[in-house]
C-alpha cells in the first residue's frame, strides 16, 4: 500500500466520519497506527472484558510495515488449567456506532506480521474474524461467519452458516474429495451451523482438512490460482470484502499481498432470531487456553465500501 492510498484514505476518512455518520457502511476508515493511541479516523477500540486481561496492545516502532509505526498485540497464559471452555484475546473492535448493517456489503483491509515463535500446535488459533451481532433474546452460540485462523502452524479461512442439509451422507469421518461445485464442509446439524473451508496457504495437506469431511453446494467457491501465505512470509497484506447472505446471497472476495485468492458465493453468515442488524470486525489474537505467548503485528487498517480505497486501484475485481 503506497503512501499515496494511504493519503488519500486517511483524508476520506476525515471527512466520511462527520458527514456519513448515520450511514456507516459508506465511511472510510483507517488507521496506521503511527500514534501513541488509536486515530479517530480508524474507529477501533481495545475492548477491556475478562477474556481479553489475557491480553495486551502497544503502540511500537521496532516493527511496521509502513509508516513510522504499528500495533503489536499479545496473549499470555490466562485461564486456569481446569477451567473448561476459557480463551484468550488481545482484539481489537470496530467501535459500535461504526459497524454496518448485516444485509451491506463492505471491504476491510489490514497487515498482519507473525511474532516468532508462531504458534505450531493443533489448536484453536484466529487473526481475524468477522460476526453478527447477538442481541438478548439469541438462543446459541454463533461462530464467526468469516474467520482468518491458524492450526499446526499453518494459514486457512473458514465460512460459517445455518446448517444447510446435503443430499448426500454426511460425516463419514473420512476425507472427502469434493466435486468441482462443491466446498468441504464440517456439518455441525446439533447447533444448526455449518463451517466451510474456503482458502488454505501453500503448506496445507488433506490431513489437514480432516475435520471438513463433507461436502456443500450451498457454499462455492472459486480459486483464483493463489494460496494464502505462509505464516512466516513475513507482511501478509488483505484486502477483504465481506457481504454476508444466510438465505443464500453471500458474497466474500479475499486478496492476500494483492493476489486473488478466493471468491466465495452462498450461504454466509447466520439468520437466527434474536440477532442484531449489523456485521463487525475484529482482529488480534485469539485461543483457547494454551501455555505460552503469542504476538502478532498489525499495521494499516483500512475500511470502505470501495475496493479501491483498500485494495488501491487496477486490481479490483468487476462489480
Amino acid at each position: 500500500m503506497t503512501g499515496k492510498i494511504i493519503a488519500m484514505a486517511l483524508l476520506a476518512a476525515t471527512l466520511n466520519l462527520s458527514d456519513a455518520a448515520a450511514e456507516p457502511g459508506g465511511d472510510t476508515l483507517f488507521d496506521g497506527f503511527d500514534g501513541k493511541d488509536f486515530a479517530a479516523s480508524g474507529g477501533l477500540y481495545y475492548r477491556k472484558n475478562l477474556e481479553q486481561r489475557a491480553g495486551s496492545f502497544e503502540f511500537q516502532s521496532d516493527v511496521k510495515q509502513t509508516g513510522t509505526g504499528a500495533l503489536k498485540l499479545s496473549v499470555r497464559p490466562f485461564c486456569p488449567n481446569v477451567k473448561q471452555n476459557c480463551s484468550e484475546r488481545a482484539e481489537i473492535w470496530e467501535k459500535t456506532d461504526r459497524r454496518v448493517p448485516y444485509s451491506e456489503g463492505v471491504w476491510y483491509g489490514f497487515a498482519v506480521k507473525f511474532a516468532d515463535p508462531i504458534p505450531e500446535g493443533d489448536h484453536r488459533y484466529l487473526i481475524a474474524q468477522w460476526k453478527r451481532e447477538i442481541g438478548p433474546d439469541a438462543v446459541g452460540d454463533f461462530s464467526p461467519f468469516l474467520a482468518l485462523r491458524l492450526n499446526q502452524g499453518k494459514l486457512f479461512a473458514t465460512v460459517e452458516t445455518n446448517y444447510v442439509a446435503s443430499s448426500k451422507a454426511e460425516g463419514t469421518g473420512t476425507i472427502q474429495a469434493c466435486a468441482n461445485t462443491q466446498t468441504p464442509v464440517w456439518f455441525r446439524p446439533d447447533t444448526n451451523q455449518m463451517r466451510a473451508l474456503i482458502a488454505t496457504d501453500g503448506n496445507w495437506t488433506p490431513q489437514d482438512g480432516s475435520q471438513f469431511n463433507s461436502c456443500t453446494d450451498a457454499i462455492t467457491v472459486t480459486d483464483h490460482g493463489n494460496k494464502l501465505p505462509s505464516p512466516d512470509s513475513g507482511w501478509i497484506d488483505f484486502a477483504i470484502y465481506t457481504k454476508p447472505g444466510p438465505d443464500g446471497s453471500g458474497h466474500i472476495e479475499i486478496f492476500a499481498n494483492k493476489k486473488w485468492i478466493v471468491t466465495v458465493k452462498g450461504h454466509i453468515g447466520h439468520g437466527d432470531n434474536g440477532l442484531g442488524k449489523n456485521q463487525y470486525f475484529k482482529f488480534g489474537p485469539y485461543r483457547a487456553a494454551d501455555k505460552t505467548e503469542w504476538t502478532l503485528y498489525y499495521d494499516n487498517f483500512r475500511r470502505s465500501p470501495r475496493c479501491e480505497d483498500v485494495l488501491g486501484p487496477g486490481i479490483c475485481p468487476a462489480p
